[in-house]
């Protein structure tokens, strides 16, 4: 059995915190099993158990009357009672049987000692007026018959409750086990590796309702990336059909007399062709075809060049020094849109360190916003108004999608004294990227000459 329990922190986005139990799915289908199990063999014990006691009580009862009613025969002939334990007008003859008796009838009756014994009563009326009768206990046969029919009964139920578990166990296992391979190919395709499918995930010769889910996260995996593509395919097409008009209004405003209007509208011209640029390079990443031509670089010398060249007042320190295989352009390309992000959301001191396979770019402005700490960048989503400046969104989003290209892991957090609560403002951004041990052949890479 697992506890989870979860926290949300309203200010995070948190509704209600509350806490939970979870636990696993081939525990409770035993419980129940065990549960149930138990039920059944408590209740058939009692009935088995009661049935036999009235089967020997009914079986002592047809005794005594039958040696009651030789008895009768024997008094009659002889006069007096000559069969064994057989007594005239006895005192201690129970009331209700004497009732019986006294309206001219043979009759027997059961009575139970304190110890729960059971006592067995026969009588019947004599020509004379007075009563024979017969009273014997439960035999000790009897008794050890039910001690060892209940110990049976109770060893019996106790198998049952234990095989009971075992099998819920057992069919819980295999259930549980279906439904994690169904979670794990699930959050695979969550993860955009929409050659997954869940049915083909599970596997299995029978067919039951885990099948049938399968079936259907595939089939909404299927509609939800077909959608995608869709709309993938009209934001391509759309920013590839505004190239040339943008890049013709560029040049004409080129063409236009100097002065502050024309700055205004080359400014606006190129901010525009930027912006066509970086959404036909999004929806490329999105189309999940782009490959890295990989070459061995030596990361930090490359990084302190390529950040010297764009800004030599940004500082890079190397830590440790390595030799990586990857994509010098595309890597490029993320440096250049951390950084620019850095510059235009963050606050000096900029600053670049390289360990081993590891690059930081830290500012010292506000951080990121919560939302992107929580579920990464997002495109034309700027953050909060403290770090919303200009720019569209797009330059993490590219970062995060040249990184995954490159099979690397791009993080990023925000820096806090030691100790302060989350409502303590951030004393800087940090993003992270993790370039990969080896390189990222399973992307369909190829290696290239440098």
């Amino acid at each position: 059995m697992r506890g989870i329990f979860r926290h949300l922190d309203p200010t995070r986005g948190g509704h209600v915190e509350h806490a939970g139990m979870r636990t696993g799915l081939r525990w409770k289908l035993s419980a129940a099993i065990a549960l149930v199990g138990a039920l059944v063999a408590i209740a058939l014990s009692l009935v088995v158990h009661n049935a036999a006691r009235v089967s020997m009580l009914d079986n002592a009862r047809d005794l005594a009357d039958e040696r009651v009613r030789i008895a009768q025969r024997n008094y009659e002939l002889s006069g007096r009672p000559n069969f064994p334990s057989i007594k005239i007008d006895d005192p201690d003859l129970p009331s209700e049987l004497r009732q019986k008796v006294t309206e001219g009838r043979r009759a027997t009756f059961v009575s139970d000692r304190p110890g729960g014994v059971p006592d067995i009563w026969a009588a019947v009326p004599v020509k004379d007026g007075h009563v024979l009768s017969l009273h014997t206990g439960f035999t000790d046969r009897s008794i050890d018959i039910l001690k060892d029919l209940d110990q049976a009964l109770v060893i019996g139920s106790i198998a049952v409750v234990f095989v009971g578990s075992a099998l819920g166990v057992l069919i819980g296992g295999q259930l549980s086990r279906r439904l994690r391979k169904a979670a794990a190919a699930a959050n695979q395709v969550a993860r955009g590796e929409t050659d997954v499918r869940v049915r083909d995930a599970i596997g299995g010769v029978v067919r039951d309702e885990t099948d049938d889910l399968a079936s259907a996260v595939d089939a909404m995996a299927d509609a939800l990336q077909q959608r995608l593509e869709a709309e993938r395919r009209v934001t391509a097409d759309i920013a590839h059909e505004l190239r040339t008009p943008v890049t013709g209004l560029l040049t004409a405003a080129e063409l236009l007399p100097p002065g502050r209007p024309t700055e205004l509208v080359l400014d606006r011209a190129k901010a525009m062709r930027t912006l066509v640029e970086d959404v036909l390079e999004v929806a490329r990443l999105d189309g999940a075809s782009e490959r890295a031509e990989l070459q061995d670089i030596v990361l930090g010398e490359f990084v302190a060049r390529r950040v010297a060249a764009k800004d030599p007042a940004i500082e890079v320190r190397v830590v440790h020094e390595s030799e990586v295989t990857t994509d010098p352009r595309r890597l490029e390309r993320v440096l250049f849109n951390l950084l620019a992000n850095a510059a235009r959301h963050g606050k000096p001191p900029i600053q670049v360190s390289v360990e081993g396979r590891v690059i930081r770019v830290r500012d010292h402005g506000p951080g990121f916003p919560e939302d992107l700490l929580a579920d990464g960048p997002s495109r034309f989503r700027t953050g909060r108004s403290d770090r919303s400046g200009a720019g569209h969104g797009l330059g993490l989003t590219i970062a995060a999608g040249q990184a995954r290209v490159l099979g690397a892991r791009l993080t990023f957090r925000n820096i806090r004294p030691a100790g302060a609560p989350e409502h303590i403002p951030a004393e800087g951004a940090v993003a992270v990227l993790w370039l990969p041990e080896h390189a990222p052949t399973n992307t369909g890479s190829y290696q290239t000459l440098p």
